[in-house]
C-alpha cells in the first residue's frame, strides 16, 4: 500500500496524525508530513482509518499491485 496526500486538499487538522501517529505527523510549521509512504502491513488498519476519516478527503491509499 502507498500513501498519497493531495497537499492542496490538505487542511493539516491532525485527524489523520491522531489515528496513526506513525504514518502521519503535522509539525510546528503547521504542515501534514508522510513519515513513511509505504507503511507496514501491520499498520494498514490504522492507515485506512486515517484515510477514511480525512475530514477533506485528501489521502488517497494505492494498493500494491
Amino acid at each position: 500500500m502507498k500513501v498519497v496526500v493531495d497537499y492542496d486538499a490538505c487542511a493539516s487538522n491532525a485527524v489523520c496524525m491522531g489515528i496513526a501517529p506513525e504514518v502521519f505527523e503535522v509539525r510546528d510549521d503547521g504542515y501534514l508530513y508522510v513519515l513513511n509512504e509505504n507503511p507496514p502491513a501491520e499498520t494498514w488498519d490504522k492507515v485506512r482509518m486515517a484515510a477514511n476519516n480525512c475530514p477533506t478527503g485528501a489521502i488517497t491509499l494505492v494498493e500494491d499491485e
